[in-house]
């Protein structure tokens, strides 16, 4: 959404019990130090599942519009990834880091969702589904800064939704988003049978956590506990969605539960605005950490931590707040 930065400092959260869950600490000024490169910076590889209605040339830019679309499509996006040197770093502050080189394979129809399945070639998958106000290709950006940014060893992958991409169709994402769920659940039927094989890792941001949560359901309730099984950490980051409902939500996933860790922030100012245009209702990535943990979920509070005006994106701009992310999905690999 948002691509503000912001810092993240204070003192040392320490992790304890509350309820039989365990909070999600942040330690500041601890990030650890350059490690081995992701899978991606390797081998710069997206794959992306889409209810997006592809543009007249998909291999082209923009690739997939704000439209829906007539059914899932995949594909296959190669990478430029950002220029690593001191030159670079201080250009990309101002014109941006990983940018899309090519489109090598677009699928679409029946087979998408398993054309996806066997591309990862039975290695975990990071899955990203992101939030409101997004195009293809900054949701495709998105999605490989935070794989990087984790250093993620698995498959990089993408389910982006119709976003209008724009301030004043708020509206009009929800639907969209919701509109998305048989696909998803599609997508994860297909990573979670004979053609996936890894492991699925899924953050999910803002609107996007409401597709996620409600997708995860339904998945639980027609394909059972051994598609969930396969599913790893479930990271919502600043999650877009009625407290209730997202209360609802939580108490129907049952022990799946405890996969879930909330990246949370009582000061983000875009879940004040949504919270506004919903009728005043309380949305989840604004509650207070303890009515969260009741749940049975992990809760990283980031409310002390975000200096910047609007504090959505925080999981995207901080190495603190990914460190959250990655700890989730260690603890999901057993690493």
């Amino acid at each position: 959404m948002l691509r503000l930065g912001a810092r993240l400092g204070g003192a040392v959260l320490t992790a304890h019990a509350l309820g039989g869950c365990l909070a999600e600490g942040f330690v500041s000024g601890t990030v650890a130090g350059p490690e081995k490169q992701s899978a991606l910076d390797v081998s710069p590889v997206l794959l992306v599942a889409t209810t997006r209605r592809p543009a007249r040339d998909p291999k082209n830019a923009p690739y997939f519009t704000d439209e829906r679309g007539r059914g899932l499509s995949f594909a296959e996006l190669r990478l430029d990834a950002p220029d690593r040197s001191l030159v670079g770093k201080v250009s990309a502050v101002v014109t941006g880091d990983w940018t899309i080189r090519s489109v090598s394979r677009v699928e679409t129809g029946a087979g998408a969702a398993t054309a996806f399945a066997d591309a990862t070639l039975g290695r975990d998958v990071l899955l990203y589904v992101h939030g409101y106000r997004e195009s293809f290709e900054t949701a495709s950006v998105s999605a490989a800064r935070l794989s990087d940014g984790i250093r993620f060893r698995g498959v990089s992958g993408l389910f982006t939704w119709p976003s209008a991409g724009s301030t004043f169709d708020y509206g009009y994402d929800r639907e969209s988003a919701l509109w998305s769920r048989d696909a998803l659940e599609d997508l994860l039927r297909a990573l979670a049978g004979p053609a996936g094989g890894g492991r699925i890792h899924i953050v999910a941001h803002s609107m996007g956590t409401l597709l996620t949560l409600e997708t995860l359901r339904m998945l639980r309730a027609d394909a059972g506990a051994g598609a969930m099984a396969r599913i790893g950490a479930v990271v919502l980051a600043a999650p877009d969605i009625d407290i209730d409902l997202f209360t609802k939500g939580v108490e129907r996933l049952g022990p799946d539960a405890a996969k879930i860790t909330v990246i949370s922030s009582t000061k983000d100012r875009a879940l004040e605005l949504s919270s506004t245009i919903a009728g005043g209702v309380m949305r989840a990535g604004a509650a207070e950490r303890e009515r969260l943990e009741a749940l049975g979920v992990r809760v990283a509070d980031a409310s002390d931590y975000g200096s910047g005006l609007i504090n959505h994106d925080l999981f995207l701009s901080n190495p603190e707040v990914q460190q959250v992310v990655k700890r989730a999905v260690a603890r999901a690999t057993g690493a």
